[in-house]
């Protein structure tokens, strides 16, 4: 028979260490069928070392059985029996993959030595017979070659020069790829699968056709990919990656494993196997469906195609993956998926998606479109699946299944698997798999694909087994491991007993064979397989004769038998064997040693024959019951016994007997009197035998006098329960003692209990031990014993008293609580302790009520409220409680609480409100808490625990949960009304985790989280330092009327000020401010006392259950006590002037080193009084600004934000404050020009293209003298525009051109670095910032910076502002502040709107103080609301027309001959100017019309009469007041004034108006910074990308310090980007922003900043007011911007590929922007430093070998014929 080919078991791990497998065809070890045994590798492998090659993959040629060995760095060639024909070194070689080759040092500075990993290794059969290796690897963006089979060292084909089309593998050893080589029509075809790479080019399909010759066509190299070769589509390849584990071709088709995360459904990580016809170029045919594997196996380790029972099979490894991640659990599974079922669910999803829309039968989604491209599934003709079995053009691709194909697991591991194949040995199908700890599992299939581990073999210990390869962590070796060793089992017995489905016995050859092996296996009885239980080794037992000479020829005869075989199976087996029965032999013989033969039913000799011949027992004759000690005979039932001739009272043989019980007894055990002894069955002999050692006993041995006792002695009572009962009795009594009769009938009317009949009840009575009776009625209470009587004997009674007793109830205490019951009652009553414990029942109404200690009881849930009576039932006695009823209430019901946060250390007060909480009797918070050592337990039960611990608050739930491991900490709330209670947080400690919050209301559960919506949060406890850090011991000095400064870190993460409570000795020390790291409060004028042993006062702080000591303090004396005179003179004559001066010095020291400090603090509790003073006028202002802001909010989203279009967005950002900028302009050139011109600039967009050129041209730029910061923004902005569709190339210039400016500043001040746009690629940045979040701005932040705006002009339009100084009543910025009191007041006109044909009146409120331009734009902000500013009028083309019914028509404006002159100042006209009242009518005209009224003063349109005042110099106008530098005003005066305003107090009514503005705005300030600086949805992937590229920046260069990172994002993205839209909402909006709202954005920008800075925000007295109003909020601001910076930091990296695509996609929005404009502005550039640039290309060496410069001049040519030297 011919050798089966070894299958190859390629086994490795992470650490390339490695050692193949291969699997011949050998024996194993023994091994038990239902254990697991090992054997150690260890054995006789045949081994080769490869040193210093970690290996990839493994080859064998089938035709020669020589192996190739793909290895990092290196290919292996290897005979059969691993010796090393060749190798070749692929690596390590020059390469980076950023960079495409050829790989140059100049060009790519990322390039270093890189290994070079193999990632395919095939086998190519020629179409001519010739046969070549394909071999690619991680280099050069995963290129391939060509090799010889013969000499690998020998390369075919090779491209010295690949392009993209040629780039094959993954460029990263941990990206997976794989392939299969087909044949179709004689042409040579390569299929690729391969994950997505981070890094390299960036449109690669993850599965790709490649042609694997060459043609004529310059497009069509080996291993190309062009556009007839198909590839799968993918919409986003970062979204797509699929992790590929096997590539394989079957029948007509290719199929692809590989597991990736379910993008539409359900979004967890899943296998899948796509398939596609084999002559499918344009992948019309592709379709995909899902696996599973019962019990959760999601992830594919490894697969094989093999067959099993005749049908191919894919047999996989699948492991549990960790929730929702890619990552592989030690969880996992063998499972087996037929090839026809997968086709068939394959075909079943192509044939929905092509005729059904993709719905099933139910109309369910079972098939649909995948990977995010354009078609959809259709409703074709019935037919098309089977008219285009492969797809065709008018079909939908690429088809998804909805529906999984599910199979069941083979068998379970606890250890990872991680590769898996198969062999097929006699018709059976057997796995090896191989584990995560380098073990090899070999499993038998069952035909119902259910598997059994016969062995396992530890190849090396802790490596890894995968698809490809074993590695050997000590060395690099390549072993042959034997799949089994039948040859090791060197007799029968051992062969069996390894059941190993490869090996069984060789009768006629007496070895351990395969059955291939073995030549006679094909007939019964000659190959006994070692797996099946049922075989029987066959042994020689004599030869006749036993010696004989090898040149004579003798017949031999001897004795053969089966291993220990019985009669029936000797004589009634196929083989002609008789059965010696008294010798228990079987044989071939016809006679026995000593006779009775048996005859085998085939053989025709005399009787006895045949299986009915045999001697058989099948029963017992006799009592199988035997006392213990006596002989007793057994009587046996059978056959053919009579061949034994004596004693068959025993079996000897097994053949002979059946099974047969006897029953072995003893009389003394378990019979203790005499009742118990006489109760026994007679049928087993016992008596009870008196005399002096009376006991039970079999008959017989009753020997002694007097014999067996006839009549028991008395009864004898020893206990009764209970000693009490009511009078109506009802109460069972249970009686134990010993002889209380021998049956129920004994002792039945013999109970009394106290005088009175007990009557005995069957199911409680025990022979002799003990009676239960029912206690009946007594007429009075009385007591008495209890007293038995069993017969004609003696009564026995008991030396216990039973009382007979009348309880009675008095009074309840609670006489309330909830309809859901836990209320405790208290009963009180007298003789309550009738009868026992179980006796006792409570019901309050109809309800049961839990009884938990004596007297208390808790009342169970009732189904309504009301009134109803408490009730004790004693037995069957009941007692109602009389006159008091219990009140059943509608169950509480909480509505609120806050705060929803603590600290671990508890006691903070939560403020709960709802109804009915009076009813409560035990109000309880509980906190339920995991302890740390069961997180890894919980981890692993997540989806079970989750479950329950949602459930916690709605069932009742112990104190302990032993099945979760949960704890619960519990403390009682005190109930303040029936509307409110406060409760303490209970302490948690650090090391535990909190899993749930509620409130325990008796039976009602709450859970915190179904209260607020939010579940409730532990913190770290704040930390306190200590007064005096430096030395604690110190007592900390204070000087009355101060405040003491207390540090700390995190106060108000979970505390508020007014829960703070301080103590300075016996007194309170006031808290005045509390933020995130201080603590200020103000302690009492005179020293406390202290409360300790020490004299001084200690500060105590207490938060909740936190008390902390911060140390002593001291006060400092006001002045020095009184001094006779003659002491100070004295003192003062022998003090020396150094010491005066000393004095002076110190003093003046600590007056300067604590003024700062004390005003600092001062001003905090200023600015908190002040702002608590303003708080209710803020939430009135608030409420308005709401009210005003609702119709705004429902129009957002729509049209209610106008939005600019990308192109004007551009326009501002790019070029802000320019006026036809080149975005808007065209190109101006004469016609004969224009065709030269544009090619001109053609070519230099070309020369743009070229990294050397542009980076030359900037740094020459830069270089110039005269080369202005206003040009170096010009020309970045130019070329944003230029290279706008191309914009990952302008990113990767923008990042080298980074990468030199870091290089600058690390030398001198790498913290300076980005502060300011002083470098071309500073503006670059900027600008690519705000390409990149133009969506973000759109999709996100938008919205709340739209309603900022509005907000912040609603509110300014609110108060009076000032026409000609653009001071505002209602601002933020105090420069902006109208100080002055203005009397005003608010008015509504009524608005005439024409509207079509119709005329509406239109309501608008305006101030009487406003000027008529003011007036006119607040009318059309009401008009055209929600509108574009740019499709507005403009209100100087507009006028407004007052309409009287009496006066007419009036034309109002600014300035007319009515307008006030007072000296040289002329106020501009007001409504209240011209008395216009409220509710006046009035309409706006366009300006060009000529109105005539009576009232007319002046032709609209032309020059009034107030021009000709103007005319006169030095006329100023003015509003609402004059400007400061007033000549009129007195030198004195002017003087005076500005000492007010240097004054060093806070003007308290100017900030109350400050902090009036900042309180009614906060909520639209936050909304803006947390829509920016939210950690909740993923940052903008630009953002991710440029802060990672940051951090290689700083690691590069080796800046380690964090606040050199932080201050460069801060520069790079807030201060660049985000500060520049906040102050300039006009950039993303069409609005209009005026000089109010202007200082109002920029305070708030102000604050954006100081939240982003690392520094510490400390304010005093001369900081600027602005400063002072955000100084609370912004240590909260900067908290958001660290935990936004630390959360980017530390995700996960690997965005740049998904930032190339985005770079992509917005590159396609470039179409509306004019590049050649840009081209010809920075022509303009060249042409001004043209000889610079020129000279600065000539002197590259690379700008010659691309002839730059000489490219230049060509440009130059045709752009303006400028003459050159060509």
């Amino acid at each position: 028979m011919p050798a089966v080919s070894p299958p190859l078991l390629p086994i490795a791990t992470c650490w390339w260490c490695l050692v193949i497998l291969l699997l011949p065809a050998q024996a194993l070890t023994q091994l038990d069928a239902n254990t697991e045994k090992a054997s150690l590798a260890g054995q006789a492998f045949p081994q080769l070392s490869l040193d210093g090659s970690p290996l990839n993959h493994l080859l064998l040629d089938p035709r020669s059985g020589q192996l190739y060995v793909g290895a990092v760095n290196h290919l292996h060639h290897l005979s059969s029996d691993l010796q090393v024909l060749s190798s070749s070194q692929t690596g390590p070689k020059l390469d980076s993959p950023e960079c495409l080759p050829p790989i140059v040092s100049k060009d790519c500075p990322s390039a270093r030595l890189t290994p070079n990993t193999n990632k395919i290794l095939l086998l190519e059969e020629g179409v001519a017979g010739g046969r070549r290796l394909i071999v690619c690897g991680t280099l050069f963006q995963g290129i391939c070659d060509k090799r010889s089979l013969g000499n690998v060292s020998e390369i075919l084909y090779q491209t010295s020069n690949p392009v993209d089309t040629q780039y094959v593998a993954a460029n990263d050893p941990r990206v997976s790829t794989v392939g299969v080589v087909l044949n179709q029509n004689g042409v040579g075809l390569m299929l690729v699968g391969r994950g997505y790479t981070s890094k390299g080019p960036s449109d690669i399909p993850p599965i790709t056709t490649r042609r694997l010759a060459s043609s004529s066509s310059p497009a069509r190299q080996a291993f190309s990919q062009d556009e007839e070769l198909g590839k799968l589509v993918v919409g986003s390849y970062s979204e797509y990656n699929n992790y590929f584990i096997s590539a394989f071709s079957h029948s007509d088709h290719v199929y692809f494993l590989f597991s990736r995360r379910d993008v539409w459904h359900r979004k967890e990580y899943r296998t899948y196997v796509s398939r596609l016809c084999a002559g499918d170029r344009s992948f019309y045919s592709y379709v995909e469906v899902p696996l599973e594997c019962s019990g959760g196996y999601n992830l594919a380790q490894g697969a094989t195609l093999a067959e099993h029972q005749g049908q191919p099979a894919l047999f996989v490894a699948m492991a549990a993956g960790q929730a929702s991640t890619p990552s592989a659990t030690d969880r996992s599974a063998l499972c087996v998926y037929g090839i026809s079922e997968l086709d068939e669910a394959l075909q079943r999803a192509q044939e929905l998606c092509y005729t059904e829309g993709g719905r099933g039968g139910d109309g369910k989604e079972e098939a649909y479109i995948e990977y995010e491209v354009s078609s959809k599934c259709l409703r074709l003709p019935k037919d098309s699946l089977k008219e285009y079995p492969c797809g065709g053009e008018h079909t939908p691709s690429p088809i998804a299944s909805a529906v999984a194909l599910s199979a069941n697991p083979s068998l379970t591991r606890d250890v990872q698997l991680t590769a898996v194949t198969t062999v097929t040995e006699a018709g059976h199908t057997i796995a090896l798999l191989g584990d995560k700890k380098g073990w090899l599992h070999k499993v038998f299939l069952q035909p119902n694909r259910t598997g059994m581990l016969y062995q396992s073999v530890l190849v090396d210990q802790n490596s890894p087994v995968n698809a490809d390869l074993l590695l050997d962590q000590s060395k690099q070796n390549v072993s042959m491991v034997p799949v089994s060793e039948c040859e090791l089992q060197t007799d029968c017995q051992s062969c069996l007993s390894v059941r190993d489905p490869y090996c069984g016995w060789c009768v006629l050859e007496g070895r351990c064979l395969r059955r291939q092996d073995c030549h006679l296996e094909s007939q019964a009885n000659h190959w006994l397989w070692s797996y099946q239980p049922a075989s029987q080794c066959v042994t020689v037992q004599s030869l006749k004769p036993a010696n004989q000479s090898r040149e004579e020829q003798t017949p031999v005869g001897g004795t053969i038998e089966y291993h220990k075989p019985g009669c029936m199976a000797c004589v009634g087996s196929v083989w002609p064997c008789n059965w010696c029965a008294l010798d228990e032999l079987c044989t071939h013989n016809s006679n026995c040693p000593k006779e009775h033969i048996i005859s085998n039913s085939l053989v025709q000799l005399q009787a006895p024959q045949g299986p009915d011949s045999c001697p058989s027992v099948w029963a017992l004759q006799s009592s199988p019951l035997v006392p213990v000690g006596f002989l007793s005979p057994l009587a046996l039932m059978g056959r053919n016994l009579d061949m034994f001739q004596v004693n068959l009272c025993v079996c000897i043989l097994t053949s002979v007997c059946v099974s047969s019980t006897v029953q072995l007894y003893d009389c003394a055990v378990g019979q203790s009197d005499c009742s118990q002894c006489r109760a026994v069955s007679s049928e087993y002999g016992c008596v009870w035998c008196g005399g002096e050692s009376p006991g039970c006993v079999y008959n017989l041995s009753c020997t002694s006098p007097p014999g067996p006792v006839q009549t028991c002695p008395a009864p004898q009572i020893t206990q009764i329960q209970p000693v009490s009962g009511p009078v109506e009795g009802g109460v069972l009594v249970t009686i134990h003692g010993s002889n209380l009769g021998m049956h129920y009938q004994d002792i039945q009317g013999g109970v009394t209990v106290a005088g009175v009949s007990c009557q005995p009840q069957p199911q409680g009575y025990i022979i002799s031990t003990r009676i239960v009776c029912e206690l009946k009625p007594s007429r009075q209470e009385t007591e008495g014993p209890v007293i038995v009587t069993v017969g004609d004997s003696e009564p026995g009674q008991s030396l216990q008293t039973f009382t007979y007793q009348d309880p009675q109830l008095s009074s309840i205490i609670p006489d309330k609580g909830p309809v859901s019951g836990g209320t405790t009652l208290t009963i009180h009553g007298t003789q309550l302790l009738t009868g026992q414990r179980k006796d006792l029942t409570a019901y309050v109404g109809q309800q049961p009520c839990h009884m938990l200690v004596t007297s208390s009881d808790t009342s169970g849930p009732s189904n309504q409220t009301g009134e109803v009576s408490v009730s004790v039932l004693f037995g069957k006695a009941e007692r109602i409680v009389p006159g008091k009823r219990f009140c059943y209430m509608e169950d509480p019901v909480i509505t609120d609480a806050f705060p929803a946060e603590s600290f671990y250390e508890g006691g903070r007060g939560i403020k709960v409100t709802g109804r009915n909480l009076d009813v409560v009797q035990q109000p309880m918070i509980s906190v339920w808490v995991e302890p740390m050592e069961n997180t890894l337990v919980r981890r692993r039960r997540y989806a079970r625990l989750s479950a329950r611990n949602n459930q916690v608050f709605n069932s009742t739930t112990p104190k302990v949960n032993s099945t979760l491991g949960l704890m619960s900490k519990q403390e009682r709330c005190s109930v303040v009304s029936p509307t409110e209670m406060t409760c303490v947080t209970p302490g948690v400690t650090s090391h535990s985790k909190v899993m749930g919050v509620g409130f325990e209301l008796d039976n009602v559960k709450v859970a915190f989280k179904s209260v607020t919506g939010k579940p409730f949060s532990y913190f770290p406890n704040p930390v306190l330092y200590a007064l005096n850090r430096d030395a604690p011991e110190t007592p900390y000095r204070f000087k009355p009327g101060g405040v003491i400064a207390v540090e700390g870190k995190d106060l108000t993460r979970a505390m508020t000020r007014g829960e703070v409570v301080a103590r300075l000795g016996d007194q309170r020390c006031e808290v005045k401010t509390l933020d995130s790291t201080h603590l200020y409060c103000e302690p009492p004028e005179t020293q406390p006392e202290s409360l300790g042993d020490n004299q001084l006062p200690s500060l105590r702080v207490i938060m909740g259950k936190l008390d902390v000591d911060l140390g002593l303090v001291q006060y400092d004396a006001d002045g020095l006590p009184p001094v006779p005179l003659a002491a100070q003179v004295g003192l003062a004559v022998g003090a020396a002037v150094v010491v005066l001066v000393v004095l002076v010095i110190i003093l003046m020291y600590r007056r300067k080193s604590k003024q700062a400090l004390r005003d600092y603090k001062k001003v905090l509790v200023q600015l908190e009084t002040l702002e608590i003073n303003v708080g209710d006028q803020c939430r009135k202002e608030f409420t308005d600004l709401m009210t005003e802001m609702m119709d705004l909010s429902s129009d957002v989203g729509g049209p209610g934000i106008p939005l600019l279009d990308y192109k004007t967005y551009a326009e501002r950002v790019f070029f802000p404050g320019q006026r036809g900028a080149p975005l808007s302009q065209n190109l101006d050139l004469p016609e004969s020009r224009r065709q030269t011109v544009e090619q001109g600039l053609g070519q230099l967009n070309n020369l743009l293209n070229n990294r050397l050129f542009l980076i030359r041209f900037i740094h020459t730029l830069e270089a110039q003298q005269n080369f202005s910061q206003r040009d170096r923004g010009h020309v970045a902005s130019l070329l944003t525009m230029a290279l706008h569709d191309k914009l990952e190339y302008f990113t990767d210039v923008m990042k080298t051109l980074l990468g030199d400016l870091t290089q600058q500043y690390v030398a001198k001040n790498p913290k300076l670095m980005l502060r300011r746009t002083e470098t071309v690629v500073e503006k670059m940045l900027t600008n690519w910032m705000s390409i990149c979040l133009y969506s973000f701005l759109k999709e996100v932040a938008g919205e709340p910076l739209y309603m900022l705006y509005r907000a912040i002009k609603y509110q300014v339009d609110k108060g009076p502002v000032d026409a000609v100084t653009g001071k505002a009543k209602r601002t933020l910025n105090d420069s902006h502040l109208l100080r002055e009191d203005i009397d005003y007041c608010s008015i509504t006109l009524t608005v005439l709107v024409k509207n079509g044909v119709e005329v509406q009146p239109c309501p608008v409120k305006v101030l009487d103080t406003d000027t008529i331009t003011q007036v006119k734009d607040k009318i059309l902000d009401q008009i055209y609301k929600g509108a574009p500013f740019s499709q507005r009028p403009a209100a100087d083309s507009l006028d407004l027309e007052w309409r009287s019914g009496q006066a007419g028509h009036l034309t109002l404006s600014d300035d007319d001959v009515t307008a006030i002159v007072q000296g040289r100042w002329k106020k501009l006209n007001t409504l209240q100017h011209y008395k216009v009242p409220d509710e006046a009518t009035v309409a706006l005209i366009p300006r060009s019309a000529v109105v005539t009224g009576i009232h007319q003063v002046y032709q609209t349109g032309e020059k009034t009469p107030m021009l000709e005042g103007e005319e006169e110099e030095g006329l100023r106008l003015w509003h609402l007041v004059k400007s400061s530098e007033d000549p009129e005003i007195p030198k004195h005066r002017k003087s005076s004034m500005r000492e007010r305003e240097r004054a060093k107090a806070i003007p308290e009514i100017y900030l109350t108006r400050l902090l009036s503005m900042k309180g009614t705005l906060q909520k639209f300030v936050d909304d803006v910074f947390v829509a920016i600086l939210s950690t909740k949805r993923p940052p903008p992937i630009a953002v991710r990308f440029f802060f990672d590229f940051l951090d290689d920046m700083a690691e590069k260069h080796g800046i380690d310090d964090p606040e050199t990172v932080h201050i460069w994002k801060t520069n790079s993205l807030p201060l660049r980007f985000w500060v520049n839209i906040l102050k300039n909402p006009q950039f993303v909006f069409d609005v209009q922003v005026t000089d109010s709202v202007d200082a109002v954005l920029s305070v708030i920008a102000q604050t954006f900043i100081d939240s982003c800075t690392t520094s510490e925000h400390k304010v005093g007295r001369d900081s600027p007011v602005n400063k002072l109003l955000y100084a609370r909020e912004i240590p909260r601001y900067k908290q958001l911007v660290e935990r936004y910076y630390s959360d980017i930091h530390s995700a996960a990296s690997g965005c740049y590929q998904e930032m190339n695509s985005t770079l992509t996609e917005l590159s396609g929005v470039s179409g509306d922007l004019n590049f050649l404009v840009a081209l010809h502005e920075l022509y303009k550039y060249i042409n001004k430093y043209y000889d610079q640039i020129i000279m600065s290309l000539e002197e590259d060496a690379a700008g010659q070998k691309m002839q730059l410069a000489y490219r230049l001049q060509q440009v130059a040519a045709l752009v303006e014929n400028k003459v050159t030297d060509l």
